[in-house]
């Protein structure tokens, strides 16, 4: 316990009695009693409506570069997105797994399908490298934002980069979409990886020839490390993941695809038709991200839940006690050690947790083991390979129906759920070896799924 003496935490689990099931690494569900009307709390937060608006203008503007550079966003026309699709088959099992029906549509957004890095990373971290280039090129009036953006393939804007670098500290999918696309502008790029890192993750950032530098400690020390050497360094930027407004609206703007991609397959979001998005979470960028965008969009019609591994609960820690990046799981005797390696962060981002209290609906945890249940379950119904930290979020629709019923009934939802819509969001998973997705299968196949 590093930080808060023996008294102060027995007065947290007085005042939050599920903080005792929270230090014991056991499953959770809980509501968060801050949530606020929407139109209320998006006025006090510090991003405008505009500022979204921008983000999108301008990775439209790069649609061209990306396009001809990494040729799997060819037939997007350059837009980085992923699919949305129906998994009536895995809503089947569910419904018999947990002898709870999910009543309305459930759906999987496929970011394990985004090009480039094959993560929700793809999204923020690109984006916040895109950014930080198209700065640097009109500062040095090498670019107009009337250009065709596809310039920037060539050997001089290249050699212009080259004199930057790039830092950022990661699990491994952030370090992927970073690196990646640092490496292909032509930055010097570091990539700051904690322990639970995955060895084939850093072999392929090193094959892209970015820099990886290994720790025998977590996600924070990455992160620290990470930002003493970009402090060094006037010509480093350092992705900061913990603090970035460019990588939180870079994941907002997904919400605006997803909007017409909902709208595509004729499903309705409004006060009949409820929307409820489980999304897992990290350190909080890119759930917060998404979850800000939604919404933004959808109001109070979008119900917004996040999912973490029992072992890394550090969000619905610093959310729970109100401490936010003050509190990390190890000063409660959790020890942040779990399989769901882009989950496995000890102490959340405070300035998403701020942003995001008055919006998030609630956030629950889940086992490893659970995780590797529901992978096999969909992997046998679906056909879809999700790596273990993207499936937190499947469970989200049995865990409402199970231990949300007081907050159905509360928001008058109870009667149409019926005419709902259950998102997960499946973060990553394509760029998985097949021989490790092999093993994750494996250990899927050693539980049985069940309430």
């Amino acid at each position: 316990m590093n930080e808060f003496e023996y008294n102060d935490i027995q007065n947290w689990k007085d005042q939050y009695p599920l903080l005792n099931k929270l230090i014991l690494m056991e499953e959770v569900f809980w509501l968060n009693p801050k949530l606020e009307k929407s139109q209320t709390a998006i006025k006090k937060l510090p991003f405008t409506e505009e500022a979204v608006d921008d983000a999108e203008e301008r990775l439209k503007r790069f649609a061209s570069y990306i396009a001809r550079v990494f040729p799997e966003t060819k037939k997007m026309n350059g837009i980085i997105e992923s699919p949305l699709v129906d998994i009536s088959s895995m809503k089947k099992s569910l419904n018999q797994k947990y002898q709870q029906p999910i009543l309305g549509e459930l759906l999987l957004k496929c970011d394990n399908h985004l090009p480039i890095s094959g993560s929700i990373k793809a999204r923020g971290g690109i984006y916040e490298i895109l950014k930080h280039a198209e700065t640097l090129a009109l500062q040095h009036k090498l670019l107009t934002l009337q250009d065709d953006y596809s310039i920037l393939d060539s050997d001089s804007f290249r050699r212009f980069f080259s004199n930057y670098s790039i830092a950022v500290g990661s699990t491994g999918n952030l370090g992927l979409s970073i690196g990646i696309i640092s490496a292909k502008l032509g930055f010097n790029v570091t990539v700051h990886m904690s322990a639970d890192a995955k060895q084939w993750k850093k072999e392929l950032l090193r094959s892209k020839n970015v820099q990886v530098i290994e720790y025998e400690a977590d996600y924070s020390k990455a992160v620290e490390e990470g930002r003493i050497q970009a402090d060094k360094d006037p010509a480093c930027y350092f992705v900061d993941d913990e603090n970035s407004e460019d990588l939180f609206l870079g994941y907002a703007v997904a919400a605006s695809r997803l909007k017409k991609q909902l709208e595509a397959l004729e499903i309705t979001v409004d006060e009949d038709h409820p929307l409820f998005v489980y999304l897992p979470c990290g350190v909080g960028g890119g759930p917060g991200g998404v979850a800000f965008g939604l919404k933004r969009l959808y109001q109070d019609h979008v119900h917004c839940f996040f999912a973490e591994p029992t072992h890394s609960p550090c969000m619905l820690l610093g959310l729970m006690t109100g401490l936010h990046d003050k509190i990390s799981v190890q000063d409660v005797g959790i020890d942040n050690v779990t399989d769901a390696d882009g989950l496995a962060v000890g102490r959340p981002s405070g300035f998403v947790g701020k942003v995001i209290e008055p919006l998030l609906t609630g956030n629950y945890t889940v086992s490893d083991e659970h995780l590797y249940m529901l992978l096999k379950e969909l992997v046998d119904t679906e056909g879809i390979y999700l790596e273990p930290s993207a499936l937190a979020g499947m469970i989200g629709p049995a865990k409402l129906y199970n231990e949300g019923l007081d907050y159905l009934e509360k928001h008058h939802l109870t009667g149409k759920m019926s005419k709902s819509t259950h998102i997960v969001w499946g973060t990553g998973g394509s760029m998985v070896p097949e021989e490790v997705m092999r093993e994750y299968y494996q250990k899927g196949s050693k539980f049985t799924l069940e309430k």
